[in-house]
């Protein structure tokens, strides 16, 4: 459960979150990212109140405005890469055409250009993280989260995986927010936050 928590990150901002497990990390970027509504408070993105929307408003707002990347990439086995991007265009109403060059695209910003046919078994774990991160900026969303981004990888991939949600960040203007159980990942954002059983703290 969250306690008066209080936070505002400016617009293109990059904020890292740390705490132990059961402090409400999850909890925290399932509200943010309009996943789960608060009980209580206010919770605005990019200007808009989200409890003041419908099911269908949230669900559409989710798709244009905020990308989620999570530890175990959520990939649909049976599609290439490729697809799976391209899905998540489709989902906003983006033209077969747009969608198919937008995914070429992304995965090529990603490094995966070579890999865009292949399926998730056929990848290694950084290749299919980096697969999801194409996913998450399909629809150019203003505000990316990233739940554990590098849990489930090694040092090589998970500071990859790190370095190209940088980039992205900088190169497409995104507000970065980055649940991370790894210090020396939080400590690369400018802005480094701590929950204790549900309280924030700014260091």
């Amino acid at each position: 459960m969250l306690d008066s928590v209080d936070l505002h990150i400016p617009a293109g901002g990059y904020a890292a979150l740390q705490g132990p497990s059961g402090a409400g990390k999850s909890t925290f970027l399932s509200i943010l990212g309009g996943l789960e509504r608060p009980q209580d408070g206010t919770v605005i993105v990019g200007g808009v109140d989200l409890r003041t929307l419908s099911g269908d408003e949230l669900a559409a707002f989710r798709r244009g405005t905020i990308g989620f990347l999570f530890q175990h990439f959520g990939l649909l086995e049976p599609l290439t890469g490729l697809e799976n991007v391209e899905l998540a265009c489709a989902l906003a109403g983006t033209s077969r055409r747009d969608r198919r060059r937008r995914a070429a695209d992304l995965l090529a910003a990603v490094g995966l250009g070579g890999r865009a046919h292949h399926r998730p078994l056929e990848l290694s774990g950084g290749e299919r993280q980096r697969v999801a991160m194409a996913r998450a900026m399909a629809n150019e969303p203003r505000l990316l989260l990233a739940d554990e981004p590098t849990g489930n990888l090694d040092e090589e991939s998970a500071r990859t995986v790190i370095e190209l949600l940088e980039e992205l960040h900088r190169l497409r203007g995104c507000t970065l927010l980055i649940v991370t159980h790894n210090t020396s990942v939080a400590r690369r954002a400018p802005t480094h936050l701590r929950m204790v059983a549900g309280t924030l703290e700014t260091r």
